[in-house]
């Protein structure tokens, strides 16, 4: 079992984060240009490291995916917000086939642990998601699992924010069963680079906003197929 920890200036929260992590379960940590000791600290408590310098969040996700070798791999944040122990639930929902992608869904131990404005955005684009898929989903978390050739036969392309969505989107198009349970969610050790801040939750409404509409124009495409003899008329 491969789990992949994207990964930017989490020395603080490696420790926790890897020694948490069940046995039987491989760390593939991705150093996605990290200025602290994330890379070395994670080598040292026997995660595989792989170094991705190409910025996004995505760029990060998909080079573990190209690391990874297990039949079934998972994905989880490594600013110790998610507990790893909690994986097993949801990997065991994959191997047992009940559903195809198992998504964490996520529940704020405390109020300071998700920022109003990031929790307010989760909610609209949860929302927005569930009308382009019908799937009853509530959260766009990161913590997830699901069997590796098949994701990988995804292509995701999102190399940004945006990379979860797109699985979730993709996941819809190829006819797979998605489904979320809950996970605890606790305050992150450090900063986040994404919903720490009003303009990085901006910047992530962006990238999934695009990801939707295309999606919606995608789906119109398959629904309203051009007639042969119009399109040569």
């Amino acid at each position: 079992m491969d789990v992949i920890f994207p990964t930017l200036n989490e020395a603080g929260a490696l420790p926790w984060v890897l020694g948490r992590l069940p046995v039987g379960y491989r760390a593939i940590v991705v150093d996605n240009g990290s200025t602290d000791d994330s890379a070395a600290i994670a080598a040292g408590l026997g995660a595989v490291v792989v170094h991705e310098p190409r910025r996004g969040f995505g760029s990060a996700c998909a080079a573990g995916l190209a690391r990874a070798e297990a039949p079934v791999v998972a994905f989880c944040d490594a600013d110790a917000s998610m507990d790893p122990a909690q994986l097993p639930a949801l990997v065991a929902r994959v191997q047992r086939g009940e559903t195809d992608l198992a998504l964490g869904r996520r529940r704020a131990r405390t109020l300071s642990a998700w920022p109003v404005h990031a929790r307010l955005a989760n909610r609209a684009l949860a929302l927005l998601m569930r009308r382009a898929t019908g799937y009853p989903l509530h959260d766009l978390g990161p913590m997830r699992a699901a069997r590796r050739l098949p994701l990988q036969g995804l292509d995701l392309q999102d190399r940004r924010s945006g990379f979860p969505l797109e699985m979730v989107l993709s996941a819809h198009r190829a006819g797979w069963r998605v489904e979320e349970s809950d996970i605890d969610y606790a305050e992150r050790v450090g900063r986040s680079k994404v919903t720490g801040t009003l303009r990085g939750t901006m910047v992530a409404i962006r990238d999934m906003s695009t990801l939707l509409r295309a999606h919606r124009v995608g789906d119109a495409a398959v629904d309203s197929p051009v007639d042969p003899d119009e399109a040569t008329a």
